[in-house]
């Protein structure tokens, strides 16, 4: 590091990581949950306002509503497809572009419902990550993800920086 002579490399991990003395991840807590430290100990960004517990439960909130319907979205797909199945034998006798259309219509609902347990598992993630404290810590540079983008998208695991990153490999 430039600039960095006589200074301990404790010292330069504690700057780069202020909101938790240097580690980086904080101590585990269960915010929203009477856990030591609540809301208040998770990471912002500099200049944020730390988290209250109010909005933490705002966001918790739409975290366990989304599930709910994801749920719900499952479960009626997967009927769905399975009835789809079930038509698939009883129409033996459909030319080749009723069957493909068919096969693409399952396939279609075969690709949503794949989607749908992706966005449900990212919820409950969030909601784990949450409950050990761990929620708006970046993935990738342990560096605070930022409360706004939480706020705006509750699943976000990486900072806007190294999201960007991603996306351009």
């Amino acid at each position: 590091m430039a600039g960095t002579a006589g200074i301990s490399k404790d010292d330069q991990e504690r700057s780069r990581h202020p909101q938790h003395g240097g580690r980086s991840r904080p101590a585990r807590s269960r915010p929203g949950r009477g856990g030591k430290g609540g809301a208040t100990a998770l990471p912002v960004r500099e200049g944020e306002r730390p988290w209250s517990e109010a909005e933490l439960a705002e966001v918790s909130s739409r975290l366990e509503t989304e599930i709910a319907e994801l749920h719900e979205e499952i479960s009626k797909a997967e009927s769905d497809i399975a009835a789809r199945l079930t038509d698939s034998v009883g129409d033996a006798g459909d030319d080749q572009a009723d069957a493909g259309a068919k096969t693409y219509q399952r396939e279609h609902d075969l690709a949503l419902t794949h989607n749908a347990r992706e966005l449900l598992a990212q919820n409950e993630r969030a909601l784990a990550r949450m409950a050990e404290s761990t929620y708006g810590i970046c993935e990738s540079c342990g560096r605070p993800i930022g409360k706004a983008r939480l706020q705006a998208f509750p699943r976000a695991t990486l900072c806007v920086q190294c999201k960007q990153r991603e996306e351009r490999r």
